[in-house]
């Protein structure tokens, strides 16, 4: 994917070092906490098309008690991985258009994640824009996981990933930071209409694969 004569897929691999897997006792407990360490960390998906991966630049914290997270009212068939020990993947699926990846973020038994709601591409961002039927050589690698659902396209996840153990071996899995992590930001979430006044949203200020209005992307911690 070439942008004003520069690959900037090559580019950054050239900047950027390989990722090892995340232990699970690396991850902070506490939903704020982890939704903050993920930012700069990568996203890894292995699977049989190829590998894409990216860098964590966008979260939302979704914790215990918060009416806006899915485990408030208790544990369904449906939520159940938020209530898996911190790292596993909770994936569901929205508006009937999307789905959205988190992170169970606390003790097991205990309901809460983390939203990941962009990513700076790292590896296989003509397979990002395959997925996305973006055509490849035009598209600006900003756009490929700029926002959870996009992200989610870009990484092919469904619910098969739901549950998934994101610390241990397997397609789908979080990793070490692939270079320094820039200054952080924080503002409210995004898209609530419950809960809508919480600053729970953590992002890598001045980066465009950024997503939300301008207004909420100038704010420091």
């Amino acid at each position: 994917m070439v942008l004003d004569g520069v690959d900037p897929e090559v580019t950054s691999q050239r900047r950027s070092r390989a990722p090892r897997r995340l232990r699970r006792a690396e991850l902070p407990t506490g939903t704020v906490a982890l939704a903050r360490y993920l930012i700069g960390k990568t996203l890894v998906e292995a699977g049989p098309e190829g590998r894409v991966s990216g860098r964590i630049v966008e979260t939302e914290a979704y914790l215990v008690g918060d009416a806006a997270c899915h485990a408030f009212r208790g544990v369904t068939p449906r939520n159940r991985s938020l209530f898996l020990a911190r790292g596993h993947a909770y994936v569901y699926f929205i508006y009937g258009v999307s789905f959205m990846l988190n992170v169970s973020s606390e003790t097991a038994g205990v309901g809460a994640g983390v939203l990941l709601r962009a990513v700076e591409p790292l590896e296989g961002a003509a397979l990002m824009a395959t997925r996305r039927r973006l055509p490849a050589a035009t598209t600006r690698p900003r756009d490929l996981a700029r926002g959870p659902g996009r992200l989610a396209q870009a990484f092919a996840i469904d619910r098969r990933y739901d549950g998934l153990d994101l610390c241990a071996d397997g397609p789908l899995w979080l990793g070490s930071a692939a270079r320094p992590t820039g200054s952080l930001g924080t503002s409210v979430r995004i898209g609530l209409t419950i809960e809508a006044e919480r600053v729970l949203r953590f992002y890598e200020r001045a980066n465009p694969c950024v997503s939300g209005p301008r207004r909420l992307n100038t704010q420091i911690v």
